[in-house]
């Protein structure tokens, strides 16, 4: 792969896979490309496959024009180019505006495909709640692992405290509603908020669980049970206690609520 990354950084599995992504990317933007990177559980070294989603970040230089959107979806999707994990959650920016601090979604291809995904296809980010790529990008400010070009830090510039917050607290709610979400993945995205509100820094879900397990006793049970079944397939997942994991995203919600207002948010 024609990546600055060491191959081993990269799991195995989606060597050839993250190659052939490159390279159609590559052929369709092409000098309007400006960098590729891996965020989520690939940036932050816990990926497992057959569970974890592809997550990658594609900037491109804002004159890239619209049909170059329309055919990369296209090139990108499930089963045309056959995904070997989960799912690929592929999201496009503009360099100009990923190159400054925003609370927005932001983005001008939004691309989620793959065999455990439901296809999904956007190029207005108005459609979209803003906190998941908040997140994303705060995550690749931090740990982008590059693909191709410029290195995410100097690309992606980190989004404020403050909006990064409120998109905890969104997802936080999100997941409270539940609907469209493992029970496992709920409580182990909110062990990731505290660890961020407490320290600033993104930890992968299971080291997260591991932290909050340590100073938590009281959801130590529930915590230990949702990385049990998160270490298996998505279609084996082990059901979780619908009380239990609610008690504790409002847990979670008063701590993400209480760093915001600590932080004058």
């Amino acid at each position: 792969m024609h990546t600055p990354e060491e191959p081993q950084s990269l799991p195995t599995e989606l060597h050839a896979y993250l190659e052939e992504l490159l390279r159609r990317t590559r052929a369709v933007c092409g000098p309007h490309l400006v960098s590729v990177f891996a965020v989520g559980s690939l940036a932050l070294a816990d990926y497992r496959h057959g569970r974890s989603d592809v997550d990658v970040t594609v900037v491109v230089e804002p004159s890239l024009s619209g049909s170059a959107l329309h055919d990369l979806a296209g090139a990108l999707a499930h089963p045309h180019l056959s995904c070997p994990a989960a799912g690929l959650e592929l999201v496009v920016y503009g360099r100009d505006f990923v190159g400054r601090p925003s609370g927005e979604a932001g983005y001008l291809l939004d691309l989620n495909t793959g065999p455990l995904l439901s296809n999904r296809v956007s190029f207005d980010a108005a459609q979209s709640p803003s906190f998941w790529y908040v997140i994303d990008r705060s995550v690749g400010h931090q740990a982008g692992l590059s693909l191709f070009g410029r290195p995410a830090r100097e690309g992606v510039a980190a989004p404020d405290r403050a909006d990064v917050l409120a998109a905890l607290r969104a997802s936080v709610l999100e997941h409270s509603d539940g609907e469209g979400h493992l029970a496992d993945n709920r409580v182990l995205n909110g062990c990731r908020s505290v660890v961020f509100c407490r320290t600033g820094r993104w930890m992968a879900k299971r080291g997260a669980a591991q932290e909050i397990a340590t100073t938590e006793e009281d959801f130590r049970p529930l915590i230990e049970s949702a990385v049990h079944s998160f270490e298996r397939p998505r279609s084996s997942a082990v059901p979780l206690p619908t009380a239990e994991v609610q008690a504790f995203l409002a847990w979670v919600r008063e701590r993400v609520d209480e760093t915001a207002s600590a932080a004058g948010v």
